[in-house]
């Protein structure tokens, strides 16, 4: 199903969110659920917490605003708006009952932000206010999903209910913030290297030597942090300098525009990949980089040639 999750993040970004649930009972929490309702409370759902259940949705399901019932009251604590929860789900056609995706329920659990700013605001309600360990159903009509556009893809035509039953199994920590820059421990050159400095803010300056530039990847730690290890696939903050050893020109900087650069490692050059897989966040890595790990016989724009070598130093400033 993984392939459809996107489809329920992205769509929160152009659906309307003008749509409000009437108020309800707050909780003990000081949390105020989406109120159940008609068709919510006729959806049934058999079968263990965690497992796939057996879900019968007596359809057409009709709800003006968002309808949220609980199937299973789970005892752990409550989901907050801003919280990242991970799930287990299957997803519903309410005009006909239709199954359009599930997650796989094999121990691997979906995580979802609970943020209207990027899923469908009837996902969010139906998901504020619940607790860890408990399976909620919510009934959500088209202004609180996909609209009057619908989803193709999904198979919900304009205007048409969706219905979501989530297992919810935990609430995922919360992300370390970003460093500002590279806080590890200083390590000892090594010899053949380009040499760095760092002005008071931590930005690099690299000094090419007057040799001619490795035919290998060739990798060091310039610092030596102890957070966690970056993993093949990990979405990544960064600070970084590219320079062209053979023109000895910075070609392209994070620090130049204000800001550090979040990547998936997997999105990015070969080189640059082996650089940050496997090292720890608070991290400074350089990197040579022959064309073969780079950008190849083809060069990158006007100032990276398809034979030039390249240098990066990286500070490694959090996994998002």
């Amino acid at each position: 199903m993984r392939a459809a999750m996107p489809l329920l993040l992205t769509a929160g970004l152009v659906v309307s969110l003008a749509a409000c649930s009437p108020a309800t009972t707050t909780d003990a929490s000081g949390c105020t659920p989406a109120p159940s309702g008609s068709s919510s409370s006729g959806v049934t759902a058999s079968g263990d917490f965690g497992s796939k259940p057996e879900v019968d949705v007596p359809f057409p399901t009709s709800a003006d605003a968002t309808q949220r019932s609980v199937l299973i009251t789970g005892d752990g604590e409550t989901v907050q708006n801003g919280d990242t929860v991970e799930i287990e789900f299957t997803l519903y056609n309410g005009e006909t009952g239709v199954e359009l995706s599930s997650t796989e329920y094999a121990g691997t659990p979906t995580e979802f932000p609970v943020d209207e700013a990027q899923l469908l605001p009837g996902i969010v309600k139906t998901l504020e206010c619940s607790t860890v360990g408990s399976r909620v159903v919510g009934v959500i009509p088209a202004i609180d999903s996909f609209g009057d556009a619908g989803s193709e893809q999904l198979g919900v035509a304009a205007g048409e209910d969706i219905v979501f039953v989530a297992d919810i199994i935990a609430i995922a920590p919360p992300v370390e913030p970003a460093l500002p820059r590279a806080d590890g421990v200083d390590q000892p050159p090594t010899e053949g290297f380009p040499t760095v400095v760092l002005d008071a803010d931590g930005r690099p300056t690299i000094t090419i030597p007057d040799t001619a530039p490795p035919t290998d990847l060739q990798i060091a730690v310039l610092k030596k942090g102890d957070g966690a290890v970056v993993a093949d696939g990990d979405d990544v903050t960064v600070h970084y300098v590219g320079m062209n050893w053979n023109t000895k020109v910075v070609f392209d900087e994070s620090w130049a525009r204000g800001e550090p650069a979040t990547f998936n490692t997997a999105q990015v050059i070969e080189g640059f990949t082996k650089a940050l897989v496997g090292q720890t966040v608070g991290s400074q890595v350089i990197v040579i980089i022959p064309p073969d790990y780079g950008y190849g016989s083809a060069g990158s724009g006007d100032k990276i040639g398809g034979t030039d070598t390249i240098v990066f130093v990286i500070d490694i400033l959090g996994i998002a």
